[in-house]
């Protein structure tokens, strides 16, 4: 039994500097997703889904126009969330970040992981190949999941736009991380949506 998870981020935002919290692909975000499509041409996917955003939906759909006979859907399990809050164990360098996030927003988002991680993280009958077009931070929830690391380990492990992480389940061993944030396939000046340093 092969099961692969590819796990790929949206492409960069039109005016995302701005504080948006949602919009359409840049120029730029339209190109990185048409690279990772023909990244993942060869893969013979068996199933696809994408967060309801716009962000990435529209990842999604591009993906779709190249990858013939790739339909993906809308799981709001894949949504832009904060997958945890602060934790005793947390250094306290990350406090600042959680600032502004509610306690709501927090449970909401630990709710949702808990059920994607259920969801598509379990062992599957036969050979599988699912992509998911997700988020920098529902992508690093599940990167630590794969580690068993601490909770609030999510927080640091960034993904560029239209980076590609890869994820193996198996039945009766532990998830493996066969790869995290590939970009081969940008070239440099395509490569954004990586923090230039860390804020906290």
């Amino acid at each position: 039994m092969s099961h692969f998870i590819y796990l790929v981020r949206h492409g960069e935002q039109q005016d995302a500097e701005f504080g948006l919290p949602d919009g359409p692909l840049s120029a730029k975000g339209k190109l990185q997703a048409a690279a990772i499509a023909d990244r993942l041409a060869s893969v013979p996917f068996t199933g696809a889904w994408h967060s309801p955003l716009q962000r990435t939906t529209e990842t999604a759909e591009i993906l779709q126009t190249r990858l013939p006979g790739l339909t993906s859907e809308p799981s709001h399990l894949l949504f832009d969330c904060y997958p945890s809050g602060p934790s005793p164990d947390m250094p306290h360098a990350f406090e600042p970040f959680f600032g502004a996030v509610t306690s709501d927003e927090i449970e909401a988002g630990s709710a949702q992981m808990a059920d994607a991680v259920t969801e598509f993280l379990s062992p599957a009958i036969g050979d599988r190949h699912d992509l998911l077009v997700t988020h920098n931070f529902v992508i690093g929830w599940f990167v630590r999941e794969v580690l068993d690391a601490p909770r609030w380990r999510w927080l640091g492990i960034n993904q560029a736009h239209a980076g590609l992480t890869i994820i193996r389940v198996r039945s009766a061993k532990p998830p493996v991380l066969v790869a995290h944030n590939d970009l081969g396939h940008l070239p440099a000046e395509l490569r954004t949506g990586m923090p230039i340093e860390q804020p906290y």
